[in-house]
């Protein structure tokens, strides 16, 4: 199968960052919709609680977007991103988000098609891993959604991302 396509462009740089951000803030207001104790504890079928499932995401975007611009390989991990409260998660994961914002000008475009190394395990195209950060997050919200209708709370709207 091949891989490469020469076909053109359907999104800009802007509008990937645009997409990915609409779907931080959803991500953002399924932590809001959980009670703080649900939030640490609550889980289904062995998977992790959703503060838990927030450390990875938070542990992935901002270490890896810098890893892409420095092209310095660093091992995955997730020290430093469990916190004790909602309220930290929440400042956490706003802080992320302009952390994203400010860096996403350091990748260049030419450079999204580059192969690199993402945490020493991951060798695609940036472009590719950019797309994965996005993808694990909707993975997972959709676990946080699954929680929080076990729990007769009513998720956010997954369409309204601002």
């Amino acid at each position: 199968m091949n891989t490469t396509m020469n076909a053109p462009s359907i999104l800009s740089k802007e509008q990937l960052l645009r997409h990915w951000l609409g779907h931080r803030f959803v991500t953002r207001r399924v932590i809001e919709a959980y009670p703080e104790k649900d939030f640490f504890e609550f889980s289904i079928g062995g998977m992790r609680p959703f503060s838990e499932l927030t450390s990875e995401l938070l542990s992935i975007a901002v270490p890896a977007l810098k890893a892409i611009i420095s092209r310095e390989i660093k091992p995955y991990t997730e020290e430093g991103f469990k916190l004790n409260t909602k309220a930290e998660y929440l400042q956490k994961w706003d802080e992320a988000t302009e952390e994203i914002i400010r860096l996403w000008p350091y990748i260049k475009e030419e450079d999204f098609e580059k192969t690199f190394k993402l945490f020493g395990q991951y060798e695609f195209p940036i472009y590719q891993n950019i797309l994965y950060f996005i993808d694990n997050e909707i993975h997972h919200r959709g676990q946080g959604y699954v929680y929080l209708r076990a729990l007769g709370i009513e998720p956010p709207f997954f369409w309204e991302r601002w």
